[in-house]
């Protein structure tokens, strides 16, 4: 593995720190929705955050232009709202009702805080819970928080209570797989991942993307223990997941981090044909994101080396 390789792996897990804000154009594969609600409404599409409305209370985003796809709408203060819409709706207008629910307020309120204090968002989410028991939301909030706080034993016993009201959520067994993963129980993480796909018919770009780190670092790993085979087995695995996450995270802020992550593989397997057509594929989708230009220069970086060995 080069030098090159390992830096830019560097570099693209760092970026996963943070939010991306790429920005996207309508191509082949996509169609533009606009979405008008309250100012600062945080939205999810298909599950997927997909950030928040600007200050005139709006939000673009791209998705496949075939079939339903599902909206959920929350601003503080305010009752969240999700629904269905068709290929036919490209501006959606999603009027929020204020809310004087006392659980609604303490879960938005948890929201808040898990950007801050995540002891604090913890006790939020736990008063929420208090008060309506059954609150779905609330339960897989409190399962997010404590997992990123590395509070590893209480997530499993959240996630147990959880599955005891309603069993069957795609995203808490997705949470659970990258729990096992954390602590080094890669087989428990893998068959949590599955199980995340399996509940959600074949899509869970959170479990496609975990699994694809996962055969990513054992990829890694086996490159250290110099085994070519393993190493190889492994990144086809990680290829195949990777592969399947970004064509479900559509335009999503995490999108483009995966891409990278994909076309990092594709450069390490000297798959270098894959690895300009991925990266072009981004630029049609994202040609204004932070990371454009950097991409430009790996496909310039990929043909000069293309070159070299012919």
């Amino acid at each position: 593995m080069s030098f090159r390789y390992f830096h830019r792996s560097f570099v693209v897990i760092a970026a996963m720190l943070a939010l991306s804000t790429a920005a996207f154009a309508q191509s082949a594969k996509f169609r533009v929705v606009t979405v008008t609600s309250e100012p600062a409404a945080t939205v999810w599409v298909d599950g997927v955050k997909y950030g928040q409305t600007d200050e005139s209370g709006k939000i673009e985003f791209g998705i496949p232009k075939t079939g339903n796809h599902s909206l959920r709408v929350r601003a503080d203060g305010f009752a969240e709202i999700s629904r269905t819409f068709t290929p036919a709706q490209s501006s959606l207008t999603v009027p929020l009702k204020p809310t004087t629910d006392k659980a609604e307020l303490k879960y938005q309120e948890a929201e808040r805080l898990a950007q801050l204090d995540r002891d604090k968002a913890i006790a939020a989410y736990r008063e929420a819970l208090k008060m309506k028991p059954v609150y779905i939301n609330a339960h897989i909030g409190l399962i997010r928080v404590l997992s990123e706080a590395r509070y590893y034993d209480q997530v499993v016993k959240a996630i147990g209570a959880l599955k005891k009201i309603k069993p069957g959520i795609p995203e808490v067994s997705a949470i659970e797989g990258r729990v096992f993963k954390e602590i080094g129980q890669e087989e428990k993480a893998i068959a949590s991942f599955e199980r995340a796909i399996a509940e959600g018919n074949g899509y869970q770009p959170e479990a496609y993307a975990g699994l694809g780190l996962l055969y990513k670092e054992k990829g890694e790993t086996a490159a250290g223990a110099g085994d070519m085979l393993a190493e190889d087995e492994a990144d086809s695995q990680a290829i195949e997941y990777l592969a399947k996450a970004a064509e479900q995270l559509y335009t999503s802020p995490d999108a483009p981090i995966i891409y990278q992550l994909l076309g990092l593989i594709y450069e390490k397997q000297h798959r270098f044909d894959e690895a300009i057509k991925l990266y072009q594929d981004f630029l049609e989708t994202f040609p204004d994101s932070p990371e454009a230009e950097a991409v430009r220069s790996f496909i310039v970086q990929i043909r000069k080396q293309q070159a070299r060995e012919q």
